[in-house]
């Protein structure tokens, strides 16, 4: 029986998915897994025994991944699972950017007590005049599964849409509109676009990529979405385009203590993935993700070891053993079956950066014994038999 423990409320529909062979736990230190959303765990203590941790969502700042790695406890998260919901609030982003409505309804909110309210909305309502978004150029830096969702949308609401992706999958690029324009850099964005929505992750790289020289590029009255990370714009630079009119708007979903009073600035309270349907959609696959983890020791979005598609069990039993990525690894791994007389049908070995990961199908299956010899050897972090 597999005990799962859930730091926060999880969707139902996610964890109706486990079956009878899993059983929830109020206990933290008695769970084999966890499922978390937002709850803070880098100063939780993990349970000695626990081997997973799904993330119901994109974002794991709230997580201690090095932590994990050096426990051998997997770290999942969702990612794609929320894009349309994320999709639909940047498009709400543009029309929020382009007519003036937050001013305009605000606005309405100060004559509502007024008899004369209709004429007055009649007479001031030219003041919050704006522009549509057909026919503007917008331009998307990050062709991931929300980008993509975005780029399409935008081209079906009669927009000229310009992609960007160094890093584009096979899977994204088949899901892109082909009346896409793909250009190869950002710089080519800035020229050009009416509109720019930036969906990367925060990378050393990305960090800031909205800065002085990136809004000095771009065209005057420009419009930067930003429903991806915070610190992908800079702050003071924003201030100073907004102040003179280079950029129209700067619409965030991550207000700080900087942004949130700016003057220009449409700041939304991180409601990009706050939707029924998103919640539902990542528990669902958080849960798929633990399970298929549990029962088979296949690896599918983790963020700390590396993935791995080790199949369905077809033998007496499967070894599944988290480790550093260091020499001699399999050498030690293979020595001690054959020490122990166990054959070995199947092996597969995954490494990403520091760690890596290994599944080997055997003939029999191994006795608690047997695991802690391999437990034993330098660099093993954790192993399981299934």
């Amino acid at each position: 029986m597999v005990k799962y423990h859930c730091l926060n409320p999880i969707s139902g529909v996610g964890l109706e998915q486990f079956t009878e062979n899993y059983e929830r736990t109020d206990e933290l230190a008695g769970a084999d897994v966890v499922l978390v959303r937002s709850a803070a765990m880098h100063d939780l203590e993990l349970p000695s025994g626990l081997k997973a941790i799904a993330r119901a969502g994109a974002g794991v700042n709230n997580i201690p991944l090095e932590k994990c790695a050096e426990k051998g406890i997997v770290v999942f998260n969702t990612p794609g699972a929320n894009a349309n919901g994320v999709k639909e609030l940047v498009i709400a982003g543009m029309l929020l950017a382009s007519r003036d409505i937050v001013g305009g309804i605000e606005w309405v909110q100060t004559v509502k007590d007024e008899e004369n309210v209709a004429k007055l909305v009649e007479k001031g309502k030219s003041r919050f005049a704006g522009r549509e978004i057909e026919g503007k150029k917008l331009g998307v830096i990050g062709l991931g599964a929300i980008g993509v969702l975005v780029a399409n949308a935008a081209e079906h609401l009669g927009m000229t849409v310009y992609g960007h992706d160094p890093y584009l999958s096979v899977e994204h690029a088949w899901s892109l509109s082909r009346s896409v324009q793909y250009v190869k850099s950002r710089e080519e964005i800035f020229r050009e676009c009416d509109y720019i929505t930036v969906h990367v992750p925060l990378l050393e790289d990305t960090r800031k990529m909205i800065d002085k020289k990136a809004l000095g590029m771009m065209k005057d009255g420009v419009v930067i979405l930003n429903f991806a990370r915070d610190l992908l714009v800079d702050d003071d630079a924003m201030e100073e385009a907004l102040q003179s009119g280079r950029v129209a708007r700067y619409v965030t979903d991550f207000p700080n203590a900087r942004t949130a009073g700016m003057k220009g600035v449409i700041a939304i309270p991180h409601l990009g993935a706050s939707t029924a349907e998103s919640e539902d959609n990542c528990a669902r696959m958080a849960v798929l993700e633990l399970m298929e983890y549990m029962e088979t020791g296949s690896i599918t979005n983790s963020v700390n070891y590396p993935a791995c598609d080790a199949g369905p069990l077809t033998t007496a039993g499967r070894v599944t053993i988290c480790h550093r990525n260091i020499p001699n690894m399999l050498t030690q791994f293979t020595g001690t079956f054959s020490a122990s007389n166990v054959n070995i049908e199947h092996l597969i070995n995954k490494s990403r950066g520091n760690y890596a990961y290994t599944v080997i199908d055997v003939e029999s299956p191994v006795s608690p014994e047997f695991a802690d010899r391999l437990r034993a050897i330098d660099g093993v972090l954790s192993v399981r038999s299934i």
